[in-house]
C-alpha cells in the first residue's frame, strides 16, 4: 500500500489529501492480485481499476486521526482511499481558520468524488462514501444528491448540526444553542468594525472540565483529541463563530430517502450516546439499509480502539465488497 499527498479544488478552495493505493484487490491475496503487474509498471488499464472511498473526519478532526486509520485499513483490504481535510481546515486553504460550514463540507465530498473519477487506478463506477462522526451526516447529503457514489457508510455518524443544537444526547437545553447564536451574531459585528471576533473553543483546559459539561462522552473526545492518543497539532481546537449561524438551520438527514435504492450502512456503538440520530437515519432510510452495532464500544471507541476497530472495519469491508467489488 502506498500513500500519496495530493489535492483538488473544492468550490474553489485547495483540500489538502492523502490517497492511498493498495496492493491488492478487495478480498485478493498479494501475491494474486488483479492487475499486479501494471500496478509496478506505474500504468493501469481498465480491467485493473479499483473501487474507491471517500473517506471523511470528525469534526474538529484532520485526516491523519480516525479518517486516515480507516482509510489506510480500507486499503489494506484493496480499496482506493481518499482521506481529507476539510475546507478551512488542517492543511486544506480557505479563511477564517476553523469554519464548520455544512454546506462547503458537502461541496467537498463532491468534489473529492469527482477527483477520484480522474485516477486512472480508479473504477469511476464504483464510488463510495465513508463518513465518520460529523462527516457522517455529510456524507448522506452528499450522496443523496449525487448518483456517482454507489455505496454509503458511517460510523458513529451525526449530524453536526443537530448536536450543536440538542446536544450529543438530544436532551439540550434549547437556550444552549440560542446563546450561541447571539455570541455569533456579536462576532459577526465585531469582525464588521475591524475588531477581532475571537472563537469558539472546542475543548476545556482538562479532561475534568471536559467531563463536568459534557459527561463522559466530552471526557472521551478530549481525551481522543487532547492527549497522545490521538491529538494532532493540525487539529481543530476553536471553530470560528460564523460555524454557528452556519450550522443553524442545516439538516444533515433530510436527504437521506435519496440515498435508496443504493446501500446505507450505520456502524455504531452499543454505548454511544449519539446513537440516536443512527437510529433517525436508519428509520428515514428507503433502500437497502443496515444499522450495525458494536457491542460495548461508545461513540469515540470506534475511532481508534482496536477491540471495537477491527469489527467495524471487518463489517465495512464486508459491505463495500458486496456492493462494490463486483464487477458491473
Amino acid at each position: 500500500m502506498a500513500r500519496t499527498n495530493v489535492s483538488f479544488d473544492s468550490a474553489g478552495i485547495r483540500i489538502a489529501a492523502h490517497l492511498y493505493t493498495p496492493d491488492t484487490a478487495p478480498g485478493a491475496a498479494s501475491d494474486t492480485a488483479p492487475g499486479a503487474a501494471s500496478a509496478a509498471s506505474g500504468t493501469s488499464s481498465v480491467a485493473d481499476r479499483r473501487p474507491a472511498l471517500v473517506v471523511g473526519h470528525p469534526g474538529a478532526g484532520v485526516k491523519e486521526q480516525t479518517a486516515g486509520t480507516y482509510a489506510q485499513r480500507m486499503a489494506e483490504r484493496g480499496f482506493v482511499t481518499l482521506a481529507f481535510d476539510a475546507a478551512y481546515q488542517g492543511e486544506s486553504a480557505g479563511l477564517p481558520r476553523g469554519l464548520e460550514d455544512p454546506a462547503q463540507r458537502v461541496e467537498d465530498f463532491k468534489a473529492a468524488v469527482s477527483f477520484l473519477t480522474t485516477r486512472e487506478e480508479v473504477d469511476p463506477d464504483r464510488i463510495g462514501l465513508l463518513g465518520i462522526c460529523a462527516s457522517g451526516g455529510y456524507t448522506l447529503t452528499a450522496a443523496g444528491g449525487d448518483h456517482r457514489v454507489k455505496a454509503v457508510a458511517t460510523v458513529s455518524g451525526v449530524d453536526i448540526a443537530r448536536q450543536f443544537r440538542l446536544g450529543a444526547d438530544g436532551t439540550q437545553d434549547p437556550a444552549a444553542f440560542q446563546g450561541m447564536l447571539d455570541a455569533a451574531g456579536q462576532a459577526r459585528t465585531a469582525a464588521a468594525r475591524g475588531e477581532d471576533p475571537g472563537a469558539l473553543p472546542v475543548f476545556p483546559e482538562t479532561a475534568e472540565q471536559a467531563a463536568a459539561v459534557g459527561g463522559e462522552h466530552a471526557a472521551e473526545g478530549f481525551d481522543y483529541y487532547c492527549t497522545d492518543r490521538g491529538r494532532h497539532e493540525r487539529s481543530a481546537r476553536t471553530l470560528a463563530w460564523p460555524s454557528i449561524d452556519k450550522m443553524a438551520a442545516f439538516d444533515a438527514f433530510q436527504a437521506v430517502p435519496l440515498i435508496g435504492p443504493r446501500p446505507l450502512l450505520q456502524v455504531v456503538g452499543s454505548r454511544a450516546v449519539t446513537s440516536w440520530m443512527a437510529v433517525d437515519v436508519h428509520q428515514r432510510a428507503t433502500g437497502p439499509k443496515e444499522l450495525h452495532w458494536i457491542e460495548g464500544a461508545s461513540h469515540v471507541d470506534l475511532y481508534d480502539r482496536k477491540q471495537y476497530l477491527d469489527p467495524a472495519v471487518e463489517r465495512l469491508a464486508a459491505f463495500y465488497t458486496a456492493h462494490l467489488a463486483a464487477a458491473r
